[in-house]
Parts: C-alpha cells; sequence; structure tokens
C-alpha cells in the first residue's frame, strides 16, 4: 500500500511535474498557490501590492497587531488604482493552468489549503485528479479520509470555521489514514519556530483523539518543532514544506519510521 503524499507546493511547479511523473498515486494536502514566501518575499500578493507593504503586514503580524495590519491592506488597496481582489484572482488562475501541467497524467486527489481557492482549484484540477473535501478515498485497499482547508484567521476562501471542520471529520468517521492541510493543536505540530505562528485545529485534534487513525498526514506549518509525533494511536507527520523540499512523503510499511 503506497501512495505519495505532500503539501504547500505554494507554486513549486516544476518539482510536482516530477513528482507527478512517477507514476504513483498523490495525496496533496493544499496551499498550490504561492501568495507569499516569507523567505524570498515572492508571491502573488507582494506582485500586486509590493514587497515593502508586504515586510510591513509581516511585522505587524508577528507582533500581535492584526488590526493595524488590516488597516495598512485596507489603505494601501484602496491608493493602488485598480481591483486588487481581481488582480490576485487573475494571477492564481495563472499558477493554477501551470498545476494542471504539472498534474497531467498523474493519479491524484487534492484537497485546499488557506492560501487556495477551492473553486479554482477544483475547476483546474486535469484529467485524472479528484478534488476531495470531507470524502474518503481508497488507494490499494486503504481508506483515507481527506478534509481540506486552512484555520479561519482572515476571512480568506481557503479558510473554514470549527464547525466546518469538525462537520467534515464527522462525515468521514473512522478511516485507516487521515489528511488535513493544517496540523492537530500540538505544540510541538502546531508551532512554527521560523515564523513564530502557531497553527493548530482543535477539532482535529479531538477528531484523533476519538477514531486514532494509524496515521495523521499535513502540512501548513512550514517549519515545525517536530516532523513527526506520535498521539495516542496516531502517528502524525508535517509532509511539507514542498516548495522548499521538492520532496514527498511516500506512506508504506515504513511510513512509521
Amino acid at each position: 500500500m503506497t501512495f505519495l503524499v505532500l503539501s504547500d507546493v505554494h507554486a513549486e511547479f516544476d518539482a510536482l511535474a516530477r513528482v507527478a511523473q512517477r507514476g504513483e498515486p498523490l495525496v496533496i494536502l493544499g496551499d498550490l498557490v504561492n501568495l507569499i514566501d516569507h523567505r524570498t518575499t515572492e508571491g502573488i500578493i507582494p506582485d500586486v501590492v509590493g514587497t515593502e507593504t508586504v515586510e510591513r503586514l509581516a511585522a505587524l503580524r508577528r507582533h500581535g497587531r492584526r488590526d493595524e495590519a488590516r488597516t495598512v491592506w485596507r489603505e494601501r488597496t484602496a491608493a493602488i488604482g485598480f481591483d486588487v481582489s481581481a488582480e490576485i484572482r487573475r494571477l492564481m488562475v495563472g499558477q493554477y493552468e501551470r498545476m494542471a501541467t504539472a498534474l497531467e497524467g498523474a493519479r491524484s486527489y487534492v484537497t485546499y489549503g488557506n492560501a487556495d481557492d477551492p473553486e479554482l482549484l477544483r475547476e483546474y484540477l486535469p484529467k485524472g485528479s479528484t478534488f476531495v473535501d470531507g470524502d474518503i478515498v481508497e488507494i490499494d485497499g486503504l481508506q483515507i479520509g481527506i478534509a481540506g482547508g486552512g484555520l479561519a484567521r482572515i476571512g480568506s476562501s481557503g479558510e473554514v470555521s470549527d464547525d466546518a471542520m469538525r462537520a467534515k471529520l464527522e462525515s468521514i468517521g473512522r478511516v485507516d489514514v487521515i489528511g488535513t492541510h493544517v496540523p492537530p493543536s500540538i505544540g510541538e505540530m502546531s508551532e512554527d519556530v521560523v515564523a513564530g505562528t502557531t497553527k493548530g485545529s482543535e477539532p482535529i485534534l479531538e477528531y484523533l483523539e476519538r477514531h486514532q487513525p494509524a496515521f495523521h498526514y499535513f502540512g501548513d506549518v512550514h517549519q515545525p518543532r517536530a516532523l513527526r509525533w506520535v498521539h495516542g494511536g496516531t502517528v502524525c507527520r508535517n509532509v511539507g514544506y514542498f516548495r522548499a523540499t521538492g520532496r514527498p512523503w511516500r506512506h508504506d510499511v515504513d511510513a512509521a519510521s
């Protein structure tokens, strides 16, 4: 029972194409597009509003000044003189088109992360790729539940509420493997040691404690305190940051090691 699982592609489509050409089933756990790479300040948002604005917003958020960050965003986008949302969407479409080319011919199961637009992602997936959210797929007899979406933070289309996440996980029920974009609310898994942020889901933690799947795969946190953690009967593993590593995680008989 072997498949490849990855997350946080963030527009690294050359590497994605190489992985897709291996001919193994792929499970992709969201964040296909690159809105902002905080290591390099590359991405759609800096291209639209400027690097200086992005750096200012990042500094405010690092210090917990989210209201000020929202004010800066409103003021900057109002001053630009064109429809910022429309331009971001246009650039996202361009990246999803590249994603479609990279995945052409592959058997893949794809969900979305907080950086994605779920409807655009679904629309641009090529033949052979399946959009999955709150559903179960089967690979070689192994039941894999997949629930997409990021934590509700700024109101983007790729975010979901705790209630919505609970509903998705409830519809999945007990499976062998669960895949989500965000980690469970466990410090070692949810804290980013570089960005200084915490992204952990209480509904996902509740699900693990209730159902204890053998494996939980996720991404979202690019530099966690630990890549692997055992919680109860579940081996939890962060399979990102694909944009930086270009490597998927292979689920096979050694997946727990």
